[in-house]
């Protein structure tokens, strides 16, 4: 990380991933108020949440093709202002109808930002780009995990719910100008790395159809395992484990705590002691083990455990690191299969709400439906790593 010039760019990134985290969650955070204030339910509320997988997918690919022809720097500050657009909006919106088009917003950026933001990172940093995108990962649950301790104290002192919205919007416009006024690097500037990742395995072997598809499946179940927990995991606590509301909230701060642990944790085990395809099992099991005592055991204390240890398992680099087995498997492919695992995520982020929200009517019902969605992301790894032992003949 030589160029020390654009470690301030960089720091400017990452405050919009922080502030990201709490877009993620914001609308779940406030489902009671939302529901008042759009005249609905908790289905209409998710439906609104669904909407921000939808505006991710719709102008995923396009950005980053434009992010690569007209620099970073302008959908970085597209994606802000468009982030702000969100926030201030939900705050303004009399229905669902309303909420759920800035819902699209706050999905469209979210792409703004991945596709200015990571192509960045790896061009401030050639040497360690894929280090300097792993620190998203940290900045987003922290961002998770303060953002449910605020909303707890507002609810604790009965204040207007739209402060943590308007905390993001004063954060976002200031960071808007701190980075308009930043150098970003030239284009590109990681080209040497990629060469060189390149060349470490050769794909002939490889089946598309076998564990290329079984990867970009596990692209969806990856983020729907997190999403749902996200989601819902306050909610099962309330009206099933029996928590009140303010604690019910912190939920999602252990959820956050776990997943930041597993940033540190994962990128030292990858580095050396461990293949990035046996994680893409490992992780997954786990969550489908702690999912499984979670909804036959519902109780405060097991909620609290599972919220940490999800958050560690489900959002601790599933989807990076399956990312990373197929770079591994197809060396040859790594721009299109990244497109094909990141569309499955998106995939996952509309239409697991709107399932969930279908169903909510038993919180217990959204918890059978995320372990089989695990489970079967559990099975679809084995798949994978079997394939690979075959791929490198490993024992």
């Amino acid at each position: 990380m030589r160029n020390n010039k654009y470690f301030p760019t960089a720091l400017g990134l990452y405050i919009n991933y922080f502030i990201h985290g709490m877009g993620v969650i914001i609308l779940s955070q406030n489902m009671n108020y939302l529901i008042e204030q759009l005249h609905t339910n908790k289905a209409g509320v998710a439906y609104v949440i669904s909407a921000l997988g939808i505006g991710r997918f719709i102008v995923l690919y396009i950005s980053g093709a434009l992010s690569d022809k007209f620099g970073r720097k302008p959908f970085v500050i597209l994606g802000i202002i468009t982030y702000i657009l969100f926030f201030a909006g939900i705050l303004v919106s009399p229905n669902v109808t309303v909420a759920f088009i800035f819902g699209i917003l706050a999905g469209m950026a979210n792409s703004f930002l991945d596709s200015g933001t990571i192509p960045a990172l790896m061009e401030c940093f050639p040497e360690a780009g894929s280090s300097a995108n792993v620190f998203n990962k940290a900045f987003i649950s922290a961002g998770q995990f303060l953002l449910p301790m605020g909303v707890s104290i507002i609810v604790s002192k009965n204040l207007w719910y739209g402060y943590s919205f308007v905390f993001c919007i004063i954060v976002l416009v200031i960071n808007a100008i701190y980075l308009f006024t930043r150098p970003f690097p030239a284009i590109n500037a990681d080209k040497k790395e990629e060469v060189a990742a390149t060349e470490e395995v050769s794909d002939k072997k490889s089946k598309f159809w076998i564990e290329g598809i079984a990867l970009i499946v596990i692209g969806f179940t990856s983020t729907a395992t997190f999403m749902v927990i996200n989601t819902w995991i306050p909610s099962y606590g309330r009206e099933v484990a029996g928590m009140v509301q303010a604690e019910s909230l912190k939920l999602v701060s252990y959820y956050s705590i776990g997943s930041i642990l597993a940033v540190i944790v994962t990128s030292i085990l990858v580095k050396s002691l461990i293949k990035p395809v046996r994680v893409v099992f490992i992780y997954p099991l786990i969550s489908l083990i702690m999912l499984i005592i979670l909804y036959v055991s519902p109780t405060p204390t097991i909620c609290l455990i599972s919220a940490f240890v999800i958050g560690f398992a489900a959002a601790g680099g599933v989807l990076q690191l399956a990312l990373t087995a197929m770079a591994d498997i197809f060396p040859s492919s790594k721009g299109k299969i990244t497109g094909m695992v990141y569309s499955a995520s998106s995939i996952a982020s509309f239409t697991v709400p709107a399932v969930t929200g279908a169903i909510s009517s038993n919180v217990s019902n959204v918890i059978l439906f995320n372990i089989i969605v695990t489970g079967l992301g559990v099975v679809l790894a084995i798949v994978v790593n079997f394939r690979y032992n075959v791929l490198t003949k490993a024992n």
